[in-house]
């Protein structure tokens, strides 16, 4: 799509949206908008990632993509900032409420984990046996542009030449979007009963292996494995959850049992809900990692301890958080 007819058919959004972060400025009691406005907010911010996303791949004019940017930064203030109890309700959310829904759905999760795990095995390692195989997964450039972002000899692993120069709090707006866009690709995928979550499970298995494999057979394991091991403990876990929340909403429409498939909706759409706003919080952590500290100078060793140690800490915290709280 062309950058005057992308920013013709999506101006609206951005303006309402410009709108009511303008508004929530406001001291409380001079707000003019109604809350059911502001029920948008989380909608019209989603929308906003996904345009910021297009943008930046369509390789738009600068001018827009800093205007995307910092609307998605200000989105984002406004989002965790606001909330009827301010932060409050977000912690006992955090250390029960959430981990429990994922237990709950075990199943939906171990699920999600198989179809985005065992293509990226298997694919790594046809990849790192094959070197041409990588080339049914990714074009020809796009393979080029993964060598250059993990070349041991690139100051900034993980990005390319032309955004080398970019900040580390721009890489995080640009990481935030990313993430908080292939999440809720994958969450919301559920409702075409099931099919888009498990293509995009799939896909991103098969991306994700391939990549690993090919950097792996070509040398530069070293710099892809330490990027990526810290981050990964939050941003994989958070889009199988995501995977899982997508199962959720799929079962309702497939075997809804004795209920309608509304009601059978309506149900599994509690626990869905949860579980994709906890997987949005560890893409947020994911985001804020990957760009203040995967692509540091920091020693691969010591980057490689700390991943441990963030793999055990989102194991345990998922499988023991909230065990005695109520649900």
């Amino acid at each position: 799509m062309r950058q005057d007819r992308f920013e013709q058919q999506h101006l609206p959004l951005w303006e309402e949206l410009t709108l009511l972060l303008d508004d929530l400025e406001r001291p409380r009691r001079k707000r003019q908008l109604s809350a059911d406005r502001y029920a948008r907010l989380p909608w019209l911010y989603r929308q906003l990632c996904n345009h910021y996303a297009h943008a930046r791949g369509r390789h738009y004019s600068p001018d827009l993509e800093q205007q995307l940017h910092v609307l998605v930064l200000q989105g984002h203030r406004a989002l965790y900032r606001q909330g009827g109890g301010g932060w409050q309700p977000l912690i006992p959310f955090i250390t029960n409420g959430f981990p429990r829904a994922l237990r709950r759905n075990a199943r939906y999760f171990w699920l999600a984990a198989a179809l985005f795990l065992l293509p990226a095995l298997l694919i790594g390692v046809l990849c790192y046996s094959d070197p041409d195989l990588i080339y049914s997964v990714l074009d020809e450039q796009q393979v080029l542009d993964i060598e250059v972002m993990y070349d041991p000899f690139n100051g900034k692993p993980g990005r390319l030449e032309g955004r080398s120069s970019e900040t580390d709090f721009q890489m995080f707006g640009y990481y935030i979007a990313n993430n908080i866009g292939i999440g809720f690709r994958t969450f919301a995928g559920g409702i075409l009963a099931g099919v888009g979550t498990l293509l995009l499970l799939l896909f991103n298995g098969l991306v994700l292996g391939s990549v690993a494999g090919h950097l792996t057979r070509i040398g530069y394991q070293d710099t892809f494995w330490s990027f990526v091991s810290g981050h990964g403990a939050f941003e994989l876990t958070a889009i199988v959850i995501c995977g899982a929340a997508g199962l959720l909403l799929a079962h309702a429409i497939v075997a809804p049992g004795q209920w309608t498939r509304l009601e059978a909706l309506k149900r599994n759409a509690r626990d869905a809900l949860k579980l994709v706003m906890g997987a949005a919080l560890m893409l947020l952590l994911a985001a804020f990692i990957e760009a203040f500290w995967s692509s540091s100078g920091v020693a691969s060793e010591i980057k490689y301890l700390v991943a441990a140690l963030l793999w055990l800490l989102v194991a345990a915290y998922l499988a023991g958080a909230g065990q005695r709280g109520a649900g």
